[in-house]
């Protein structure tokens, strides 16, 4: 089994329901930890209150993050992430915008991959590809 942890940062049930699909359908069995915002997904990186236990909330080898989020966005977490060097973990960004201005911005705050939702087991495929995450 592998093992290495996936974070998805996903406000909308219905898209963290579509991206399991696409993780079962492109054969992908890396664990999938699910936050619901951009806040959220900050403490998980820090290990911070529920997520200090690393058994339970191991440090992720890849995220998945939506832009588009309350309490705190996509492009806040990326700028987090940016500042933060000691976290080295590549972002795909995952987004419904198709605007070329949100893909730049992702790709400046250091977005490995841009994916318009829902994304297809083979956009699962090629980010894992790129990042040796299989």
């Amino acid at each position: 089994m592998n093992n290495r942890t996936i974070l998805l940062v996903e406000d909308d049930e219905n898209d963290v329901y579509f991206m399991r699909r696409a993780f079962k359908a492109a054969g992908l069995t890396n664990p999938l930890q699910v936050v619901s915002n951009g806040e959220v997904a900050i403490n998980y990186l820090k290990g911070l209150d529920e997520f200090s236990d690393r058994t339970l909330y191991p440090l992720p080898q890849f995220i998945f993050l939506d832009l588009k989020m309350p309490v705190m966005g996509g492009f806040d977490v990326l700028q987090w992430i940016k500042n933060n060097s000691a976290i080295q973990i590549p972002v795909s960004v995952l987004s419904s915008s198709p605007e070329d201005q949100d893909m730049r911005r992702a790709r400046e705050l250091g977005a490995a991959c841009y994916l318009i939702k829902p994304p297809t087991p083979e956009m699962l495929r090629a980010c894992w590809r790129q990042f040796e995450l299989s």
